[in-house]
C-alpha cells in the first residue's frame, strides 16, 4: 500500500514486551567516574543552525498531521531534527496532492527527500523504517465497545463507521458486509464529492470529532494520522490497534500494519546513506517525537 494515500491516546489496547526505555545522552559508571564529575562535567545542549548545503525536502502543504507550511505536523519535527544531524539546511518543496509528488517533485529533482513512505516503496529507493504503526479502532472510552478485531460482533452493529476509501479499512468494511449502509455518511465526510479523476481529502480530525460528538460510533484510521486528534479530544476515547490478521472473503489476507521509511531518488547512495546514519544515530530521539505525538508504535523487526 502506498503511503501516499495513508491520511494513510487516552486509552491504547496495544500491548508491548517494551515496558521502559532508559535514555540517556550522558553515562556515569559508579566505580570509574565520580558522580560528582559527571555533574560538572555535563553541559546543556544547545542547537545551532545547520550550515551546511541546502537539503530540498518534499513535504504536504497542508496534510495535517503530517506537515503543513506552519511547520506544524510530526513530519515537520522530524525533518528539523534531521537537518541539525546533518547539519543541511532545510528548504520545503511543497505538493497539493498526494498522487503525484514523486514523479513531479522527487524525480524532477525538485526536491531531494521524501519524510514519509512505505518501506520498499518500488518508485524510489527507501531507508531502513523508522517507524512501524498500523490501523486502528477509534471509539468513545464510555462506550467500552468490545473491539479486537474486523470479526467483531459490535461492527455489525453500529449504526456509522467512519473509515477513508481506497484504504485497507474499506476492503474489511465491504468483507463484514457494511459497505453498503455506510456508504452516505463516508461520502457525506467531503460534501458528498467525487474521487473520479480528482484528489478528495478527508479530514481525519473531524472524523474524530463526529466519534467525541456520538455521531458515528466507530472510524478505522491510520494511526498516524489520527493520534494526535484523540490526544486532544475532549471526550475521552479509545484507540486499538487492529490485528494484522484481517482476511478478505476469499481468504486474502488484507495488511492493516505497515512500516514507514524516508525515500530518495534511486541512486542516490550517498545521500541514502546519511538519512540511514542519522535514523540510527537518533532512533531515541525519533522514537520520542512519534511517542510525544500519541502514535502506537510496533516492532520493527
Amino acid at each position: 500500500m502506498d503511503n501516499d494515500y495513508l491520511f494513510t491516546r487516552h486509552k491504547l489496547t496495544l500491548l508491548t514486551d517494551k515496558n521502559m526505555i532508559l535514555k540517556s545522552k550522558l553515562l556515569c559508571l559508579t566505580g570509574l567516574v565520580l558522580i560528582s564529575g559527571c555533574t560538572a562535567n555535563a553541559q546543556p545542549e544547545i542547537a545551532s543552525a545547520p550550515t551546511g548545503e541546502v537539503l530540498k525536502v518534499c513535504a504536504a502543504e497542508n496534510e495535517m498531521p503530517y506537515s503543513n507550511k506552519k511547520g506544524e505536523g510530526f513530519e515537520n519535527k522530524l525533518t528539523r531534527l534531521m537537518g541539525q544531524n546533518l547539519n543541511r539546511k532545510i528548504k520545503y518543496v511543497y505538493w497539493k496532492d498526494p498522487r503525484y509528488f514523486v514523479r513531479d517533485f522527487l524525480n524532477k529533482g525538485l526536491c531531494d527527500v521524501v519524510i514519509g513512505v512505505d518501506a520498499g516503496d518500488p518508485r524510489v529507493a527507501t531507508t531502513q523504517p523508522y517507524y512501524r504503526s498500523g490501523y486502528t479502532f477509534i471509539s468513545r472510552e464510555d462506550d467500552d465497545l468490545d473491539l479486537k478485531s474486523w470479526d467483531s460482533d459490535v461492527l455489525r452493529s453500529v449504526s456509522r463507521i467512519g473509515y477513508i476509501p481506497g484504504t485497507p479499512s474499506e476492503i474489511m468494511v465491504r468483507a463484514i458486509g457494511r459497505y453498503s449502509d455506510t456508504f452516505n455518511y463516508n461520502k457525506e465526510l467531503v460534501g458528498f464529492k467525487s474521487r473520479r479523476n480528482q484528489y478528495v481529502k478527508y479530514d481525519v480530525s473531524k472524523m474524530i470529532g463526529d466519534i467525541s460528538s456520538g455521531k458515528a460510533e466507530v472510524a478505522v484510521l491510520w494511526g498516524p494520522s489520527a493520534a494526535r486528534y484523540v490526544k486532544e479530544s475532549a471526550t475521552p476515547l479509545t484507540m486499538t490497534v487492529v490485528p494484522d490478521s484481517s482476511t478478505r472473503a476469499d481468504g486474502k489476507k488484507v495488511g492493516q500494519h505497515y512500516s514507514t521509511a524516508m525515500a530518495v531518488r534511486k541512486g542516490e547512495a550517498a545521500l541514502l546513506n546519511q538519512l540511514n546514519s542519522f535514523i540510527k544515530q537518533q532512533h531515541y530521539e525519533i522514537e520520542e517525537l512519534l511517542e510525544d505525538e500519541g502514535i502506537p508504535l510496533l516492532s520493527k523487526s
